[in-house]
Protein backbone atom coordinates (compact mmCIF):
# COMPACT_ATOMS: atom_id res chain seq x y z
CA UNK A 1 0.00 0.00 0.00
CA UNK A 2 1.07 3.52 -0.13
CA UNK A 3 2.48 5.70 2.61
CA UNK A 4 -0.13 6.45 4.65
CA UNK A 5 -0.49 9.40 7.56
CA UNK A 6 -1.77 8.65 10.52
CA UNK A 7 -2.54 11.71 13.63
CA UNK A 8 -3.75 12.30 16.71
CA UNK A 9 -7.38 13.61 16.14
CA UNK A 10 -6.43 17.44 15.32
CA UNK A 11 -6.16 19.78 18.35
CA UNK A 12 -4.95 17.37 20.37
CA UNK A 13 -1.53 16.52 21.65
CA UNK A 14 -1.88 13.30 22.74
CA UNK A 15 -4.33 9.94 22.32
CA UNK A 16 -7.13 10.13 25.36
CA UNK A 17 -7.83 7.65 27.82
CA UNK A 18 -6.74 4.29 26.98
CA UNK A 19 -9.81 2.41 28.79
CA UNK A 20 -11.85 2.16 25.48
CA UNK A 21 -10.84 0.91 21.88
CA UNK A 22 -9.06 3.39 19.48
CA UNK A 23 -11.29 5.27 17.43
CA UNK A 24 -10.03 5.84 14.03
CA UNK A 25 -11.94 8.61 12.31
CA UNK A 26 -11.55 8.68 8.47
CA UNK A 27 -12.74 11.69 5.92
CA UNK A 28 -14.49 11.89 3.01
CA UNK A 29 -14.00 13.38 -0.42
CA UNK A 30 -12.02 16.17 -1.46
CA UNK A 31 -11.02 15.95 2.40
CA UNK A 32 -8.33 15.33 4.69
CA UNK A 33 -7.74 14.59 8.86
CA UNK A 34 -8.63 18.05 9.93
CA UNK A 35 -11.93 17.88 8.67
CA UNK A 36 -12.15 16.42 12.10
CA UNK A 37 -10.64 19.50 14.38
CA UNK A 38 -14.32 20.05 15.72
CA UNK A 39 -15.35 17.01 16.97
CA UNK A 40 -11.66 14.94 17.37
CA UNK A 41 -10.68 16.86 20.12
CA UNK A 42 -13.92 15.88 21.99
CA UNK A 43 -13.81 12.07 21.18
CA UNK A 44 -10.05 12.19 22.43
CA UNK A 45 -11.53 13.24 25.72
CA UNK A 46 -12.77 9.67 26.28
CA UNK A 47 -10.65 7.31 23.88
CA UNK A 48 -7.37 7.14 22.50
CA UNK A 49 -8.66 8.90 18.85
CA UNK A 50 -7.00 9.22 15.73
CA UNK A 51 -7.70 10.59 12.30
CA UNK A 52 -6.15 8.99 8.91
CA UNK A 53 -5.20 10.64 5.58
CA UNK A 54 -6.19 8.90 2.98
CA UNK A 55 -4.88 8.09 -0.39
CA UNK A 56 -3.08 11.42 -2.26
CA UNK A 57 -4.39 13.37 0.86
CA UNK A 58 -2.37 15.68 3.42
CA UNK A 59 1.15 13.66 3.99
CA UNK A 60 0.03 10.18 2.57
CA UNK A 61 1.16 8.98 -0.56
CA UNK A 62 -0.87 7.71 -3.63
CA UNK A 63 -0.69 5.07 -6.21
CA UNK A 64 -0.81 5.93 -10.40
CA UNK A 65 -3.95 3.50 -10.44
CA UNK A 66 -6.65 3.62 -7.98
CA UNK A 67 -9.19 1.53 -6.95
CA UNK A 68 -11.17 1.70 -4.02
CA UNK A 69 -10.23 -2.06 -2.81
CA UNK A 70 -6.64 -0.32 -1.87
CA UNK A 71 -8.37 2.11 0.29
CA UNK A 72 -10.07 -0.85 2.13
CA UNK A 73 -6.77 -2.05 2.60
CA UNK A 74 -4.84 0.68 3.76
CA UNK A 75 -7.67 1.08 6.55
CA UNK A 76 -7.54 -2.56 7.41
CA UNK A 77 -3.93 -2.35 7.59
CA UNK A 78 -4.20 1.11 9.80
CA UNK A 79 -6.59 -0.86 11.80
CA UNK A 80 -4.38 -3.76 12.72
CA UNK A 81 -1.55 -1.72 13.59
CA UNK A 82 -3.78 0.34 16.02
CA UNK A 83 -4.92 -2.60 17.75
CA UNK A 84 -1.22 -3.82 18.10
CA UNK A 85 -0.02 -0.74 19.49
CA UNK A 86 -2.75 -0.32 21.58
CA UNK A 87 -3.04 -4.08 23.38
CA UNK A 88 -6.70 -4.19 22.19
CA UNK A 89 -8.29 -6.76 20.46
CA UNK A 90 -10.11 -4.40 17.96
CA UNK A 91 -11.01 -0.77 17.41
CA UNK A 92 -14.00 1.03 16.49
CA UNK A 93 -14.33 3.19 13.05
CA UNK A 94 -16.04 6.03 11.90
CA UNK A 95 -16.63 7.29 8.15
CA UNK A 96 -17.68 10.31 6.70
CA UNK A 97 -19.22 10.17 3.28
CA UNK A 98 -16.48 7.68 0.93
CA UNK A 99 -14.84 7.33 4.38
CA UNK A 100 -17.74 5.72 5.30
CA UNK A 101 -18.05 3.03 2.60
CA UNK A 102 -14.09 2.64 3.16
CA UNK A 103 -14.50 1.95 6.59
CA UNK A 104 -17.00 -0.84 5.24
CA UNK A 105 -15.10 -2.07 2.97
CA UNK A 106 -12.22 -2.98 5.94
CA UNK A 107 -14.65 -4.34 7.71
CA UNK A 108 -14.70 -7.41 5.69
CA UNK A 109 -10.95 -7.66 5.55
CA UNK A 110 -9.80 -7.60 8.83
CA UNK A 111 -11.25 -8.83 12.95
CA UNK A 112 -9.30 -5.87 14.15
CA UNK A 113 -12.31 -3.38 13.88
CA UNK A 114 -14.94 -4.17 16.21
CA UNK A 115 -17.28 -1.56 15.49
CA UNK A 116 -18.47 0.81 12.08
CA UNK A 117 -19.55 4.43 12.06
CA UNK A 118 -21.02 5.58 8.78
CA UNK A 119 -22.25 8.95 8.91
CA UNK A 120 -24.37 9.24 4.69
CA UNK A 121 -21.53 7.17 3.39
CA UNK A 122 -24.22 4.37 2.30
CA UNK A 123 -24.41 3.00 -1.54
CA UNK A 124 -27.54 3.86 -3.50
CA UNK A 125 -29.86 0.97 -4.69
CA UNK A 126 -29.20 -0.68 -7.94
CA UNK A 127 -30.73 1.78 -10.78
CA UNK A 128 -29.70 5.04 -8.47
CA UNK A 129 -27.30 7.69 -8.61
CA UNK A 130 -25.86 10.24 -6.48
CA UNK A 131 -24.99 12.01 -9.42
CA UNK A 132 -27.25 15.11 -10.69
CA UNK A 133 -27.35 15.13 -14.78
CA UNK A 134 -23.94 15.94 -16.26
CA UNK A 135 -22.16 15.78 -13.10
CA UNK A 136 -18.97 14.06 -14.11
CA UNK A 137 -18.63 15.81 -17.40
CA UNK A 138 -18.79 18.95 -16.00
CA UNK A 139 -16.02 17.79 -13.04
CA UNK A 140 -14.05 16.60 -15.88
CA UNK A 141 -14.33 19.48 -18.26
CA UNK A 142 -13.08 21.83 -15.12
CA UNK A 143 -9.99 19.54 -14.05
CA UNK A 144 -9.48 19.21 -17.98
CA UNK A 145 -8.93 22.89 -18.38
CA UNK A 146 -7.21 23.29 -14.74
CA UNK A 147 -10.19 24.79 -12.96
CA UNK A 148 -10.41 22.66 -9.60
CA UNK A 149 -11.75 25.35 -7.79
CA UNK A 150 -14.74 24.63 -10.13
CA UNK A 151 -14.78 21.25 -10.15
CA UNK A 152 -14.86 21.33 -6.06
CA UNK A 153 -18.16 23.36 -6.57
CA UNK A 154 -19.66 21.34 -8.47
CA UNK A 155 -19.03 18.59 -6.19
CA UNK A 156 -20.24 20.11 -3.13
CA UNK A 157 -22.94 21.58 -5.18
CA UNK A 158 -24.40 18.77 -7.14
CA UNK A 159 -23.34 15.83 -4.82
CA UNK A 160 -23.45 17.54 -1.15
CA UNK A 161 -26.28 20.26 -1.57
CA UNK A 162 -24.24 23.33 -0.35
CA UNK A 163 -26.03 26.36 -1.29
CA UNK A 164 -24.52 28.97 -2.01
CA UNK A 165 -24.46 30.91 1.22
CA UNK A 166 -23.02 27.38 2.33
CA UNK A 167 -20.61 27.57 -0.05
CA UNK A 168 -19.61 31.21 0.28
CA UNK A 169 -18.83 30.26 4.40
CA UNK A 170 -17.00 27.47 2.82
CA UNK A 171 -14.59 29.59 0.43
CA UNK A 172 -13.81 32.12 3.61
CA UNK A 173 -12.60 28.94 5.85
CA UNK A 174 -8.77 28.47 6.38
CA UNK A 175 -9.11 24.53 4.91
CA UNK A 176 -10.30 25.96 1.53
CA UNK A 177 -7.37 25.66 -0.24
CA UNK A 178 -6.36 22.42 0.61
CA UNK A 179 -9.87 21.14 -0.70
CA UNK A 180 -9.36 22.88 -3.88
CA UNK A 181 -6.14 21.09 -3.86
CA UNK A 182 -7.65 17.51 -4.26
CA UNK A 183 -9.96 18.45 -6.27
CA UNK A 184 -8.63 16.23 -9.08
CA UNK A 185 -9.03 13.34 -6.53
CA UNK A 186 -13.33 13.86 -6.59
CA UNK A 187 -13.73 12.10 -10.00
CA UNK A 188 -12.05 8.51 -9.11
CA UNK A 189 -13.68 8.24 -6.13
CA UNK A 190 -17.38 9.34 -7.42
CA UNK A 191 -16.69 6.54 -10.39
CA UNK A 192 -15.18 3.84 -7.46
CA UNK A 193 -17.97 4.75 -5.15
CA UNK A 194 -20.42 3.39 -8.14
CA UNK A 195 -18.63 -0.27 -8.53
CA UNK A 196 -19.25 -3.64 -7.46
CA UNK A 197 -16.79 -3.94 -4.36
CA UNK A 198 -18.46 -0.65 -2.82
CA UNK A 199 -22.30 -1.54 -3.77
CA UNK A 200 -25.02 -2.51 -1.43
CA UNK A 201 -24.35 -5.92 -2.22
CA UNK A 202 -20.96 -5.93 -1.75
CA UNK A 203 -20.95 -3.84 1.91
CA UNK A 204 -24.04 -5.76 3.08
CA UNK A 205 -22.10 -8.41 4.23
CA UNK A 206 -20.21 -6.58 7.00
CA UNK A 207 -20.90 -8.48 10.05
CA UNK A 208 -20.00 -6.34 12.81
CA UNK A 209 -22.57 -3.43 14.64
CA UNK A 210 -23.10 -0.48 12.11
CA UNK A 211 -24.24 2.94 13.00
CA UNK A 212 -25.66 4.50 10.30
CA UNK A 213 -26.45 8.12 10.69
CA UNK A 214 -28.19 10.65 8.89
CA UNK A 215 -28.88 14.37 8.77
CA UNK A 216 -32.43 15.20 8.71
CA UNK A 217 -32.06 17.89 5.85
CA UNK A 218 -29.45 16.06 3.60
CA UNK A 219 -30.55 15.11 -0.11
CA UNK A 220 -32.68 12.50 -0.44
CA UNK A 221 -30.39 9.94 -2.13
CA UNK A 222 -28.73 9.39 1.86
CA UNK A 223 -31.58 8.62 3.19
CA UNK A 224 -32.72 6.06 0.32
CA UNK A 225 -29.25 4.11 0.53
CA UNK A 226 -28.73 4.10 3.81
CA UNK A 227 -32.06 2.46 4.27
CA UNK A 228 -31.34 -0.11 1.87
CA UNK A 229 -28.24 -0.71 3.52
CA UNK A 230 -29.36 -1.13 6.73
CA UNK A 231 -31.63 -4.28 5.13
CA UNK A 232 -28.84 -6.08 4.36
CA UNK A 233 -26.55 -5.87 7.34
CA UNK A 234 -26.74 -8.60 10.18
CA UNK A 235 -26.31 -5.54 12.92
CA UNK A 236 -27.07 -1.86 11.70
CA UNK A 237 -28.98 0.86 13.36
CA UNK A 238 -30.19 4.11 11.98
CA UNK A 239 -30.39 7.27 13.86
CA UNK A 240 -31.15 10.83 12.35
CA UNK A 241 -29.50 14.15 13.72
CA UNK A 242 -31.90 16.90 13.61
CA UNK A 243 -31.48 19.95 11.48
CA UNK A 244 -27.89 18.85 10.09
CA UNK A 245 -27.24 18.14 6.37
CA UNK A 246 -23.92 16.61 4.99
CA UNK A 247 -21.35 18.02 7.38
CA UNK A 248 -22.75 17.05 10.74
CA UNK A 249 -19.31 16.60 12.59
CA UNK A 250 -18.99 20.34 12.18
CA UNK A 251 -22.44 21.83 11.89
CA UNK A 252 -23.93 19.96 15.05
CA UNK A 253 -20.40 18.71 16.66
CA UNK A 254 -21.81 17.95 20.33
CA UNK A 255 -24.92 15.95 18.96
CA UNK A 256 -22.74 13.95 16.57
CA UNK A 257 -20.30 13.01 19.27
CA UNK A 258 -23.01 12.14 21.86
CA UNK A 259 -24.77 9.65 19.35
CA UNK A 260 -21.20 8.52 18.40
CA UNK A 261 -20.61 7.85 21.88
CA UNK A 262 -23.50 6.09 22.82
CA UNK A 263 -23.34 3.61 20.09
CA UNK A 264 -19.62 3.04 20.58
CA UNK A 265 -19.74 2.20 24.44
CA UNK A 266 -22.71 -0.05 24.64
CA UNK A 267 -22.03 -3.54 25.74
Amino acid sequence: MASRSLAPAQGVPEPGPADRPPLLLVHGATADHTTWRTVGPAFAETRPTFAVDRRGRGASGDAEAYRIEREFEDLATVADALGTEAGAPAIDVAGHSYGGRCALGASLLTVAIRRAVVYEGAPVPPGMSYRPPGFVEAVRAAIDRGDREAALTTFLTGIVGMSEAELDAYRANPVWPARVEAAHTILREVEAEAGPAASIAALGRVSVPVLLLLGSISRSPFRIGTDALAAHLAHAEIRVIEGAAHAAHHTHAAEFVATVEAFLDRA
